[in-house]
């Protein structure tokens, strides 16, 4: 009898109910199967992104590499197309018009242009002293060099930023052409800034690869931990920001040249150290550890970065392979007839990666660390040549087949063949004709290996805007055909064309 009067209590039906009561999962279905995608998009996102990071590697590879191989061979046809002209060229000028009778192909005057450009900063970087930089550097505070640290990183952004519109002002004013009024301060005042930039950014990554080593150096390591934990403070700047896709196709772009950077810097540091210790192969493997401990966290932190971003912004991993294609649609679109820009110039404003202030460190540290004596030494210097020759071949070729694939997955081969847009630059491009597209996807293969042709001056100059940053920029499917004005224009206000974030794209946090 008590039993039921105490059972009629509220306190005992509400420990009853706590202890009973249940719930369903499957009546908020949508939300559980929401936060489980999430948890699979963190477990793809490492996956993704590093097939996007090897991609864009190699791709800054190719155009590094480009540097050492062709374009020396691509500078001394020139020169000798330029001395051996009057002998014969005189008569195939007959008929033409001025601005037809070229000395020089514009490409080829790019080309002589890089190559005096390496050649006057190689020997100024001979003035800079290497072991008293090294010295200097190695007598300051910890606290010092990591504050000397930071700012060589702004500075390098800032300058990568600048450096490409540089070198563009300068390979435009050498090949406009010449009937047209003039609206630039010269070619010489141009050359002598690209020089001055060369030669300043590679002081600058002389100076960051400098500090490097010398936290590879410092007894008890705690300058490479610091400059370690530097990169973990960019996750904190990244992961609670609003981002796009086009925001973080910037920051991937970013990451890829970062990573590709601290890989020669990581190179120039173990030739120094192998030159310091007779090239012992014993003090590589004391090396190793601090090579694998940087990249293992420059690794981590970019997918922890990259996984939280996605997971904030609702960003699917499948974006990471638009990405993929947009960078293979670059490629394979500098290899047509009417290419208007070289394949290694594309890297630089799509990553804001440029080869030649890199190029004439490594150049100035290989000089200087290896010594050449004797016949034998130069046939190795012949033989490496080759091999790099070779390397640099085969590695384009993969490119190039693994770009037609995966521009093929994406369904963008039929914009390959587009004309250039004769509307206005913001308005969409129409859809081409079915048969048009049958006719010329078999095509592919041989239209991006050919050489380019020059156009006639006649045709009105356009802006080109590249197809790629459609791709990423449009929505898929049958819902591309926007039909009311305000819709339109609300679309591209709020998604940006990717021609434009180029000269940014260095500057990975940068929102608008």
């Amino acid at each position: 009898m008590y039993f039921f009067v105490f059972a009629d209590l509220s306190l005992f039906r509400f420990i009853n109910a706590e202890l009973t009561r249940g719930y369903f999962l499957e009546h908020n279905e949508a939300k559980y199967t929401e936060r489980r995608e999430r948890v699979y998009t963190c477990m793809r996102i490492p996956r993704e992104l590093e097939k996007l990071m090897i991609f864009g590697i190699f791709l800054c590879l190719d155009a590094f590499l480009y540097v050492f191989t062709l374009l020396p061979l691509r500078v001394f046809l020139a020169v000798f197309r330029f001395i051996t002209l009057p002998c014969y060229g005189l008569r195939s000028h007959r008929g033409l018009r001025m601005s037809e009778r070229r000395l020089l192909q514009p490409a080829q005057v790019c080309d002589i242009f890089k190559g005096v450009i390496l050649v006057i900063c190689y020997f100024m970087m001979h003035y800079v002293d290497y072991s008293m930089m090294y010295h200097l550097i190695r007598g300051q505070s910890v606290i010092k060099l990591y504050i000397i640290y930071n700012m060589l990183e702004v500075a390098d952004r800032l300058f990568s930023s600048f450096g490409q519109d540089i070198l563009d002002a300068l390979y435009w004013t050498a090949t406009e052409p010449k009937e047209r009024k003039r609206a630039h301060i010269g070619v010489i005042p141009h050359f002598f800034m690209a020089v001055l930039y060369v030669f300043l950014h590679a002081i600058l990554i002389m100076v960051q690869a400098t500090t490097l080593n010398v936290a590879f150096n410092s007894h008890n390591k705690s300058l490479l931990t610091i400059m370690m934990s530097n990169n973990f403070v960019e996750i904190k700047g990244s992961v609670f920001k609003k981002f796009e896709k086009n925001n973080l196709f910037q920051m991937s772009n970013s990451d890829i040249k970062e990573r590709f950077t601290n890989y020669v810097l990581l190179l120039i540091v173990c030739l120094r150290n192998m030159e310091q210790f007779s090239w012992n192969p014993d003090h590589l493997w004391v090396l190793f550890p601090d090579v694998c401990m940087v990249i293992a966290s420059e690794i981590a932190v970019d997918i922890v970065k990259h996984a939280f971003i996605t997971k904030f912004n609702d960003i699917t991993a499948d974006v990471y392979s638009e990405y993929r294609a947009s960078l293979a649609f670059d490629l394979v679109s500098s290899r047509q007839k009417n290419a208007y820009t070289d394949y290694s110039d594309s890297v630089s404003r799509r990553m804001g990666f440029i080869p030649l202030p890199l190029a004439v460190l490594l150049i100035r540290v290989v000089t200087s660390s290896v010594k050449v004596q004797g016949v034998l030494a130069y046939a190795c210097v012949v033989l490496f040549y080759c091999g790099l020759i070779s390397l640099k071949v085969l590695n384009s070729i993969v490119l190039l087949g693994k770009s037609c694939q995966y521009v093929k997955e994406a369904n963008m081969e039929e914009k390959l063949f587009n004309p250039p847009p004769t509307g206005t630059p913001g308005k969409p491009l129409g859809k081409p004709q079915s048969k048009y597209k049958s006719s010329q996807e078999e095509k592919l293969p041989s239209s991006v290996t050919s050489q380019p042709v020059h156009q006639n001056e006649s045709v009105v100059p356009q802006l080109v805007t590249s197809n790629s940053d459609q791709f990423l920029t449009t929505p898929d499917g049958d819902e591309k055909d926007i039909t009311q004005d305000n819709s339109e224009s609300k679309h591209r206000s709020t998604k940006k064309d990717l021609l434009e974030i180029d000269r940014f794209t260095i500057c990975g946090n940068r929102i608008d």
